[in-house]
């Protein structure tokens, strides 16, 4: 008989593992907690990448355990090839950032297409235990969803955030993981998201396009006038500080010669505009603009510590954003991390190696 395995979470990692386990001749059974399979996936632009040098990986994420990175910027063109033989939709070739590669894919043909191989799907019904002698991958999500977690672990501003992702990503994963023995990893205060234009009643449809992300074409400052000079790229330190301010917010203050510069495919300006349709508060004064922004956390970054198979305890993998020590320091691609491990937590738990 094919054996039994069991995945948590229905989003890339949880999918992927499934997909791959189903491939490699398992019975498999998906628990959803949610109404839908997907998780953040289905909310983000899906674009899937790594960095184009190794070196650049390391400067990036330098507090991020060396091996799982490895694993993920190595894995990740093979794994993307085998989404493209299943049949995700490939938007675009390219990320739009010369520092990475990958692919931009249509979330809802990906999700669609490997929900059509990934065996028996549990819609509403979140995994309660790891059963004795079962092999588990657990693949939640994440903390984010949990303002008490999120709270202890990361800013005592957490009921101020805006969830910038699916609302059942609340640490399932990582309280079964715990329960079965295995450790945490770095980087527990540490997540990623976007800050967002402060605007009422953000909608997960507009998680993308409210994002202000050019921190680094203005000056950014509390309500108390304190500035933050980005680090990143990314600009995930920006809104990590963010969260840690007064009710997560911030401004950013754009002259008006910045507003020409291209963020993303839009000018800051674009941008700009956006924010004001949407109801943020926008002023514009003295030759300069002025956005208030507010903090929104899609993703956190520590979790459960794997070895490089994704072993986290006896009889349980993990994979997706329930792993923790990947993009500690900075910011990679969750996406990238949860499709290889996913894949790679599949293969161990069969004894096939990728």
């Amino acid at each position: 008989m094919p054996e039994r395995v069991v995945v948590a979470g229905a989003g890339m990692a949880g999918l992927a593992a499934a997909v791959r386990a189903r491939e490699l001749g398992a019975d498999v059974v998906l628990h959803e907690k949610g109404e839908r399979p997907g998780g953040s996936m289905l909310l983000s632009s899906c674009v899937v990448w790594r960095y184009r040098e190794w070196e650049r990986l390391r400067a990036e994420c330098p507090g991020g355990d060396p091996e799982l990175q490895r694993v993920v910027w190595e894995g990740l063109d093979e794994a993307l090839a085998w989404l493209e033989a299943l049949g995700a939709p490939v938007v675009a070739r390219d990320t739009g950032n010369q520092l990475t590669s990958g692919l931009r894919l249509d979330p809802r043909g990906l999700t669609d297409a490997l929900v059509r191989r990934a065996g028996e799907l549990r819609l509403g019904e979140p995994l309660a235990a790891v059963a004795e002698g079962v092999p588990t991958i657990v693949a939640t999500g994440g903390f984010q969803g949990d303002r008490e977690l999120v709270r202890r672990h990361i800013t005592s501003e957490a009921d101020a955030l805006v969830l910038r992702a699916n609302p059942w990503s609340s640490g399932d994963g990582l309280r079964l993981a715990l329960g079965r023995g295995a450790a945490l990893s770095a980087g527990l205060d540490e997540f990623y998201g976007r800050n967002l234009a402060a605007a009422p009643g953000i909608r997960p449809e507009d998680f993308v396009s409210l994002a202000q992300v050019y921190a680094r074409h203005a000056t950014v400052e509390n309500e108390r006038g304190e500035r933050y000079e980005p680090r990143t790229w990314s600009e995930v330190d920006v809104v990590q500080w963010t969260a840690r301010q007064p009710r997560a917010r911030a401004w950013y203050v754009v002259p008006d010669e910045a507003l020409g510069e291209r963020v993303r495919g839009r000018t800051v300006g674009e941008v700009v505009a956006a924010a004001e349709a949407a109801g943020a508060p926008v002023e514009r004064r003295d030759g300069a603009t002025r956005v208030e922004v507010v903090a929104g956390i899609t993703s956190t970054l520590g979790g459960i510590r794997v070895d490089a198979r994704a072993r986290a305890a006896d009889g349980l993998w993990a994979a997706g954003a329930d792993v923790g020590g990947i993009s500690t320091g900075g910011w990679t691609s969750a996406l990238a991390s949860a499709l290889v491990l996913g894949r790679i937590a599949a293969e161990d738990v069969l004894g096939r190696p990728g």
